[in-house]
């Protein structure tokens, strides 16, 4: 069963488009089960009606005609049911009706299953044989099988004929998962990983003899390779092995896959879309193969593209352009990536891994650009120079919108712009509720462009400076001077207000390129203090850094991630004293700063007050607390319906760190993403923290939320939501009270289709 459903996926895979790839799932499903008829009815999104779109068996003159309603028929009651439906005689059934015209009459035996993708029923897969038959249970879970194998697939397939038929195409709308607010409208810009040949961009050649020389050179440094290999080993391999050399050689000899490449290119591609696009065919026609021996050989054919590949993009001396309003589309951005782009030309992001809580996601936000994570069905690399609308709000990317719908979310940006330009004014005015309690605003910054867009919406300090981001942007640890230079230009931007320096936060979504962590489970392993005090030396080295780059300023706080246990702190603070003592005796005039834990693990929750009797303050990173008490890994956009960071355990949780603090008078901050939430930061109000610490975006909506409210609002809020069973009903809430309060536009609804 394996086998086969390997190879029906791997040649599924190999469709142009949806009709094709639902001509293979039903001529192959047919096949492998032996019987007399397989179809698949797909759903259309406009009528709602399943509608015949591939068959082998019945009548193809039906096909995109005949149809169902939901419910209507063993059809439509598979779909309606989201259940198999395995039947001996189908006549016999209450729900049986015959849809005219495709030839269903002579067949007893039923058996259907629903393709569900994301939770959302894409059509029905359905098997029939004339003899009256019950499908075994070994055939009924082949199906459901092949149903799940191909959902995804199927899903992909129709974004990729949106993409492909290009102007007058239908509307399409790909959903992810929010990254950072806000819309955006511009043209895609690919950005695809190194020596990757399912990640490159699809673009035509601007000049095709230069693309043509560029791919004869690169498999001329192939073959001298490959050669020199051989002339190594020629001593060590038996003949046979041996020869498999002249095998890789052949392969890429100008009469083969060369020449293929080679025609594409003169066609109009570009020399790596086309060695992509040839030697992904050639590795699928191994992968289908039965013998062991031949399948096995995808592997050298993959390895003899990707070293083709990597000599043309280390040859590609041209560099990368953004145009203004560029949307940065790849598989799994990073912050490098984002460093690179002109930040007036960015106008949105789109990752197709991620969530709305993975790091670069937090760097969009703290660089007010709208962004869309884990868009796991967009054919990004189709997307070069293509106009998008991001929809960062609700998390949706929209292709070939009808021009109204294209002016409703001009309308949206216009919105947006005049909504913040409207609270330009509250830059200078204090944070304060109606009965005049102070709520302080601080910053989470990373990079230098924050600082003055910090400045500029009326932050009083940095709850919450990134130190890993300059770390990320480099190719080796940076020096102690380098870092000391850093945090300097940080402290004396924001001074005299306090700056939060967090210590190096690797590990779990920040791998450093020059420092891998591979881990199974990385967000429950090697990770944030873990890491810094199995390494003292960066540990040291960075608190150096920070104290001496601190001399004559006196702003900085020092803060520790990942904190799970006392000991942790102990043995952090130990360091620290040493490095400041060390200083001291260096001559140094430098003040011991505070010294602050982040709360982001359920066990710091439960030992709050005894972090809080050795702390100088606590900061409770709410992005990793929801994670780890949600058991939701943040990055995973499969689940990320379940990340939410209202969900009653998260409001007891925060209530409860708020309550340690306050028993040992020791302040407490909030730096996570729901500090810069209006509904949320009168929660946190409420339950008495001290400090917001957010992205410099949300610092006016926050200021305004607070000058609307009283503490007697924000105290009757938090009591009605606190005992709520649902993110939902607290979502609900919170929404209805910005509503009263005058704030609804804050509130971003879904807009519907993008017809």
């Amino acid at each position: 069963m394996l086998d086969m459903l390997r190879a029906i996926v791997q040649e599924v895979n190999t469709a142009e488009d949806l009709d094709a790839a639902l001509s293979i799932i039903v001529r192959r499903v047919r096949d492998a089960m032996g019987t007399e008829v397989c179809s698949v009815y797909m759903r259309d999104p406009k009528s709602e009606r399943l509608v015949l779109s591939a068959t082998e068996g019945l009548n193809k003159s039906e096909i995109g005609k005949a149809s169902l309603e939901e419910g209507q028929g063993l059809i439509g009651q598979v779909s309606e049911r989201e259940e198999p439906i395995n039947l001996e005689d189908a006549t016999s059934h209450p729900s049986f009706q015959l849809i005219p015209g495709i030839g269903e009459e002579p067949f007893s035996a039923f058996l259907g299953v629903p393709i569900i993708h994301h939770r959302e029923v894409l059509g029905v897969l359905v098997v029939q044989q004339a003899q009256r038959r019950r499908f075994d249970e070994s055939e009924e879970a082949f199906l459901v099988t092949m149903s799940a194998q191909l959902a995804g697939v199927v899903a992909h397939a129709l974004v990729t004929g949106s993409v492909r038929t290009g102007q007058g195409a239908e509307a399409a709308v790909i959903r992810g998962v929010a990254g950072a607010p806000g819309i955006a409208i511009g043209r895609a810009v690919i950005v695809s990983p190194e020596a990757d040949l399912y990640a490159v961009p699809r673009r035509k050649a601007d000049d095709r003899k230069a693309e043509l020389r560029a791919f004869k050179t690169a498999l001329t440094a192939v073959r001298a390779d490959i050669e020199q290999v051989a002339e190594q080993l020629s001593t060590e391999l038996n003949p046979e092995d041996h020869a498999l050399f002249d095998v890789y050689l052949r392969i890429l000899d100008d009469a083969t896959i060369g020449a293929e490449v080679a025609s594409l290119i003169k066609s109009g591609e570009w020399a790596q879309g086309a060695l992509s696009a040839v030697m992904i065919e050639h590795i699928q026609v191994f992968e289908r193969m039965e013998q062991s021996y031949l399948r096995e050989r995808a592997v050298d054919v993959k390895d003899l593209g990707t070293r083709v590949l990597a000599y043309l993009q280390a040859a590609d001396k041209s560099v990368q352009t953004y145009p203004p309003a560029t949307i940065l589309v790849g598989e799994e951005l990073t912050a490098s990536v984002l460093g690179e782009v002109p930040r007036e030309n960015l106008a949105g992001i789109i990752s197709v891994r991620g969530s709305g809580n993975s790091h670069v996601a937090i760097l969009a936000r703290a660089m007010g650009v709208p962004t869309v994570m884990g868009a796991i069905d967009l054919p990004y690399t189709r997307l070069q120079d293509r106009e998008l609308i991001i929809d960062g709000y609700n998390g949706e990317v929209h292709l070939n919108p009808s021009d109204e719908f294209r002016a409703r979310f001009e309308d949206l940006v216009a919105e947006d712009k005049a909504l913040s330009r409207d609270l330009e004014v509250l830059r200078d005015v204090p944070c304060e509720t109606r009965d005049h309690k102070r709520m302080p605003l601080w910053v989470n910054t990373g990079l230098m462009a924050d600082v003055a867009r910090s400045l500029d919406q009326g932050a009083e300090g940095v709850g919450l400076y990134r130190t890993e981001v300059p770390f990320l942007l480099r190719e080796r640890f940076p020096s102690e001077e380098e870092q000391r230079q850093i945090y300097r230009s940080q402290l004396e931007a924001f001074a005299p207000k306090p700056v939060t320096m967090r210590t190096l936060d690797i590990g779990g979504d920040k791998a450093l390129p020059y420092f891998p962590i591979e881990e199974d489970n990385p967000f429950l392993g090697w990770r944030g203090i873990r890491v810094t005090l199995d390494h003292p030396e960066i540990f040291l080295v960075q608190t150096r850094a920070m104290l001496k780059a601190s001399e004559g300023l006196g702003n900085l706080r020092i803060m520790l991630p990942m904190i799970s246990n006392v000991a942790e702190l102990d043995e952090a603070l130990e360091f620290i004293h040493r490095a400041h003592r060390e200083l001291l005796e260096e001559g140094s005039d430098i003040d011991m700063p505070p010294v602050g834990v982040m709360v982001e693990v359920p066990s710091a929750v439960y030992q709050a007050r005894a972090l809080a009797r050795r702390a100088d303050f606590l900061s409770v990173g709410s992005n990793d607390l929801t994670q780890y008490l949600l058991a939701v890994d943040r990055n995973n956009a499969r689940v990320a319906d379940l990340y939410h960071s209202f969900h009653p355990a998260v409001l007891k949780a925060l209530q409860s760190v708020a309550e340690a603090g306050l028993a040992e008078e020791t302040p407490v901050s909030i730096c996570g993403e729901l500090a810069g939430d209006p509904g949320a930061a009168v929660l946190l109000l409420a339950m008495g923290y001290d400090v917001l610490s957010m992205n410099a975006t949300n610092l006016t909506r926050v200021k305004q939320a607070m000058r609307h409210v009283t503490t007697v609002d924000a105290d009757e809020l938090l009591a009605d939501v606190i005992n709520l069973e649902s993110a939902e009903a607290v979502q609900l809430r919170l929404e209805d009270f910005l509503v009263d309060k005058g704030l609804a536009g804050f509130i971003h609804a879904r807009l519907g289709p993008a017809e």
